[in-house]
């Protein structure tokens, strides 16, 4: 076996990735060229502070096997940086030769050379899964190398064909909820700025620079400007929809993010607004298979109507030296 650097720019490394994760996860949890070509962009990695690399292992001139790694360093997080198994997979020919070992070992190399104390399997900032999927079973392969089980987070999923305002989302008063239109890009902004510096404000810069439509954002609107916001997906919306794996719903398919409000703002309602006025907006653009994912907490979306859809076993590993 040899590891052969991962290159993104190629088409072949690209179908082999692509092919490889199919073959190994099902057809439940497939995706295609253009989510692999999403999730490995040197566009994106290349830039300040964010970093992949990877490998295909390689068996008699045959792809074998893949893993992905990643850090986000400053401007996005703080030394010592945690970094990402992103994805990980070997085909079934080829599983239980050690190659699934052997391409973690290198992953941990490269997130220590970069600085890293501990890494994370998935969650990364292009997240291919929030975790193992509990389906695979993978988080016991993991334990064996070292890891530690995290707890549990899960997708959430409901068809909204025939959706109607819960109660609950009647609370808030003097609001409005729409998609955010050009001229509130500088609100917007402002807005996951000062609520939410981390993640949820810089993903929304690139995907803005990198020509989203802003109109995937829906905004809550108060007295004095946005006070809510989420993200939603559609099947034409710049970020590919597969990375939500709905193809156990019904089509069309569209996602719903977690939802962010104002800290001084939370307990007013404006949540369940958001919430109701997102869902509103998904399905009068006919969607019907809706997902939410990446949640520990379900009980504020099953109050409209979700229920779980799928399960990750989160799993993270120290990487002090010493530490193996």
């Amino acid at each position: 076996m040899t590891l052969e650097t991962f290159d993104p720019r190629s088409s072949a490394h690209i179908d082999a990735a692509t092919r490889i994760w199919n073959a190994a996860c099902g057809a439940d949890l497939a995706f295609g060229e253009r989510f692999m070509r999403y999730n490995t962009d040197p566009g994106y990695w290349n830039g300040q502070g964010r970093h992949q690399a990877g490998r295909l292992a390689m068996i008699d001139g045959q792809p074998a096997g893949f893993v992905l790694a990643s850090v986000m360093k400053a401007p996005y997080a703080n030394a010592p940086y945690s970094g990402h198994i992103d994805a990980l997979a070997v085909a079934p020919p080829y599983q239980r030769r050690g190659i699934g070992r052997a391409l973690v070992a290198w992953a941990e190399t490269w997130l220590r050379g970069q600085g890293c104390a501990g890494v994370t399997v998935g969650a990364s900032a292009r997240t291919f899964v929030p975790g193992p999927p509990l389906e695979l079973g993978s988080a016991a392969f993991f334990e064996r190398l070292g890891y530690s089980r995290n707890g549990i987070c899960c997708d959430m999923a409901r068809d909204l064909a025939g959706y109607q305002t819960p109660p609950t989302a009647l609370k808030a008063s003097g609001v409005t909820v729409r998609p955010a239109q050009p001229e509130d890009k500088a609100a917007l902004l402002g807005f996951l700025k000062r609520e939410f510096p981390g993640g949820w404000y810089w993903e929304c810069v690139q995907l803005l620079e990198a020509g989203s439509r802003i109109s995937d954002y829906v905004i809550l609107l108060s007295e004095r400007g946005v006070d809510a916001a989420l993200l939603v997906t559609f099947e034409d919306s710049y970020r590919p929809m597969d990375r939500f794996y709905p193809h156990r719903l019904p089509r069309p398919w569209g996602q719903l993010g977690s939802v962010g409000v104002s800290a001084d703002r939370r307990g007013s309602g404006y949540g369940a607004a958001l919430m109701d006025g997102a869902l509103r907006y998904l399905q009068a653009r006919g969607v019907r298979g809706c997902v939410i994912d990446w949640l520990v907490l379900v009980d504020f979306y099953g109050k409209f109507g979700f229920e779980v859809f799928r399960q990750y076993e989160m799993a993270g590993k120290e990487l002090q030296r010493g530490i193996e």
